[in-house]
């Protein structure tokens, strides 16, 4: 089983809208799907429930830890053995054990991050606890971050963001922009690699990097992909040289890589 984390600490980054539009995409492909919502909101289980009958089914759990604890154990969290890709949607503010079961439970990590000063810093913090706390470091889960709810005017935003990613060697993987199409699609139970091909093209496009990473298909810095060979970032000399020096940190709470 393939397990996908998409987390961000920060609220509204599009977490739900990433995670129902992964899960969907490989419903259709015939992939036993399960999509696993920690969120009290229950936003994807919600999603779920407006599927229409006749499109592919994705396995719904509820993981809500339930107050005073860490992690649901009970019947709803259960999901079937024979899943073959399984999506958790984080709540906002994970953090604690909470995070680190996360990060265990994962092969791969996501991270959203909409286009305001506010959210870039917060999700710079949370990367830095994602390292320092989570059990990043320590794990063989890959992590790159999605720029999400993107228009025109705000690609400029994401240079201070950039720089700190490329001192952790992490990719941006695509931007996905701020598309009426993923509220139709969600508004409907359905993703948009279940709606009209011709009018949801542009937004399969923009999604379309994810499946190619979580494929083994790591962008290089030009933000092209290499088909024949697969790079792995962690085997690199580089990646462990830089993993090796313990993400030292400077007086002011940042990394000393960070510019």
């Amino acid at each position: 089983m393939l397990t996908v984390l998409v987390i961000n600490s920060k609220g509204g980054s599009g977490k739900t809208t990433l995670s129902t539009n992964l899960a969907s995409y490989y419903a259709s492909k015939k992939c036993k799907t399960a999509l696993m919502d920690y969120d009290s909101q229950g936003s994807s289980l919600q999603w779920l429930k407006l599927r229409p009958s006749h499109i592919e089914k994705i396995h719904g759990a509820n993981a809500v830890p339930p107050k005073g604890a860490v992690i649901q154990r009970s019947i709803q969290a259960w999901i079937p053995t024979d899943t073959e890709m399984l999506i958790l949607d984080a709540p906002a503010g994970t953090k604690g054990l909470l995070l680190q079961e996360l990060v265990r439970k994962a092969n791969y990590i996501l991270i959203p991050v909409a286009p305001s000063p506010i959210d870039i810093h917060a999700t710079a913090d949370f990367i830095k606890d994602l390292y320092l706390t989570g059990g990043v470091r320590s794990s063989t889960a890959k992590v790159a971050v999605v720029a999400n709810r993107v228009r025109s005017d705000s690609a400029a935003m994401y240079a201070s963001l950039e720089n700190f990613l490329c001192a952790l060697k992490l990719p941006i993987l695509t931007s996905i922009s701020d598309s009426d199409r993923y509220l139709q699609a969600v508004a409907k139970g359905l993703g948009v690699f279940e709606m009209d091909e011709i009018v949801t093209a542009k937004e399969r496009r923009e999604l379309l990097p994810i499946m190619k990473w979580l494929e083994g298909h790591v962008p290089n810095k030009n933000g092209i992909r290499t088909e024949s060979k697969v790079i792995n970032l962690e085997d690199s000399r580089k990646w462990k040289a830089y993993r090796a020096d313990g993400f030292s940190l400077n007086p002011t709470g940042r990394f000393n890589h960070y510019n």
